[in-house]
């Protein structure tokens, strides 16, 4: 059988394609603190509402984020929060693209470790900054999903006083590509 080139290119450029995506990074999210689908420890637990935790926002840390992404954004939540909602328990915007790596404990607003003109959005427990978990005791284990969102805009347009659902709603609809770590809590 002879194959002239016309009839070969097609073939070649497809398995090129084909070859080009199967080496395509993944849009990765890993931590020095908590780890996919395992029990977070206390240090991650809020201080308040009966909770006696140390409350630090845990080390995020993403790589390989998709081709034309301007900047991110972070968001932790617990969707088993009993609200009928969920509760957001960190919600940050405008995370320049030059940043891949929040350190522990960013997420105090005393702590000065957010990048500047990141913009950091009042909780569901009522603090412009990190929350930790605090599942009602005896309610089982929580799921609580650390994210970052590569973003198709430099920067998202919010009011200082947006609610987690409007911040939910334009990251979303900005959002290229996220990863995610999940992680547990519960207190008996």
């Amino acid at each position: 059988m002879q194959f002239k080139l016309k009839q070969l290119a097609p073939l070649l450029t497809c398995s090129f394609l084909i070859s080009q995506s199967a080496f395509a990074q993944k849009f990765t999210l890993t931590s020095q603190d908590i780890q996919h689908n395992k029990f977070m420890d206390s240090k991650h637990e809020f201080n308040g509402f009966g909770c006696t935790g140390d409350d630090q926002s845990a080390h995020l840390k993403w790589e390989n984020p998709p081709k034309g992404t301007k900047s991110f954004a972070i968001t932790v939540y617990d969707p088993d929060a009993p609200t009928g909602s969920g509760w957001w328990h960190w919600q940050v915007v405008n995370i320049p693209l030059t940043i891949n790596e929040i350190q522990t404990n960013s997420g105090k607003k005393e702590s000065g470790l957010m990048p500047a003109n990141s913009q950091t959005i009042r909780n569901d427990y009522g603090v412009f900054g990190f929350g930790g978990a605090c599942p009602p005791s005896g309610h089982g284990v929580h799921h609580y999903q650390f994210t970052v969102h590569a973003l198709s805009v430099e920067k998202i347009e919010l009011p200082i006083d947006a609610s987690g659902a409007l911040t939910g709603y334009m990251i979303h609809a900005n959002s290229i590509e996220s990863s995610t770590i999940e992680t547990f809590y519960s207190r008996e």
